[in-house]
């Protein structure tokens, strides 16, 4: 499964790197903050029929399968879920992918962007693969056997208190979430040592994971932009949770990523006092 999966995640980072000085808008989703270029559906039939010419029962999730918005997004995953809960042992894996993620950063061509590969085995995430062409940087993890980059162990870090901490978050295209960015901002900015917006889920989980950033929050994102990132999280020592300290699955959308403890807990106490909820 993990070669399979850093195998396909470097094909479709080829095809970024490919591309890497901005490409055109197709259209856009939800809004004109939520893009789609003609990059992103090559990249997830790349990484699709990389995957299923090795396993051909295994369920595939992809990003561009799915028309916009959280409803829809949260629906796809429980229809995938609820048919794997038919499937026999041997064809429960799931196969959940963002091919492009930081679009935005894509399309304007910052080196931000790169595929996010993970497989769920009976609804838990077993295996995650974040490939930075940019960097040339991969940061993959297997349940059970840690999280590395580039085939040496990483670890989040070492931050004890929220002082320390500099914390990445997002800024969402959907108005929801965007209030609720907003709205946690002047709460926690003070408390932190800084706050980062890098526009790409899948680098800012990753980064979480070997210590560059000390935790990543978010008021509303789909599974295909979180499950990698999640096992690297937890395989590197950190939690992974939702805004009520719940231990992240894939049907959660609220979603905090940290190197663990007492800076959690500040970070999700700050956020409840911001009434980001």
């Amino acid at each position: 499964l993990l070669s399979v999966a850093i195998t396909a995640s470097k094909q479709a980072g080829e095809i970024i790197l490919g591309n890497a000085g901005g490409a055109d808008v197709l259209k856009s989703k939800a809004n004109s903050r939520d893009l789609l270029t003609l990059i992103d559906p090559l990249c997830e039939k790349t990484i699709r029929e990389t995957v299923l010419a090795t396993f051909p029962t295994h369920a595939f999730l992809g990003e561009e399968d799915v028309p916009p918005g959280k409803e829809a997004s949260a629906a796809a995953i429980e229809a995938k879920l609820q048919q794997l809960n038919d499937a026999d042992d041997n064809d429960n894996y799931l196969w959940i992918v963002d091919p492009i993620d930081g679009t935005s950063n894509f399309v304007h061509g910052m080196p931000l962007c790169m595929p996010s590969v993970a497989v769920a085995y009976k609804g838990e995430v077993v295996v995650g693969v974040i490939h930075d062409p940019h960097r040339m940087e991969t940061f993959s993890a297997v349940r059970g056997r840690g999280a590395q980059m580039n085939g040496e162990p990483i670890s989040v870090g070492q931050q004890s208190h929220i002082g320390d901490a500099i914390v990445a978050m997002g800024s969402p295209p959907a108005e929801e979430s965007m209030k609720m960015s907003l709205a946690a901002l002047p709460v926690l900015m003070p408390k932190v040592r800084t706050i980062r917006m890098i526009g790409s889920a899948a680098l800012m989980l990753a980064w979480v994971a070997n210590g560059r950033l000390t935790a990543y929050w978010e008021y509303d994102l789909s599974s295909w932009d979180v499950a990698a990132g999640s096992i690297l999280i937890e395989e590197a020592g950190g939690s992974m949770t939702d805004l009520n300290d719940e231990r992240w699955n894939l049907r959660t959308r609220k979603i905090c990523g940290s190197n663990g403890g007492k800076v959690h807990k500040q970070i999700l106490e700050a956020l409840g006092e911001a009434n980001v909820v």
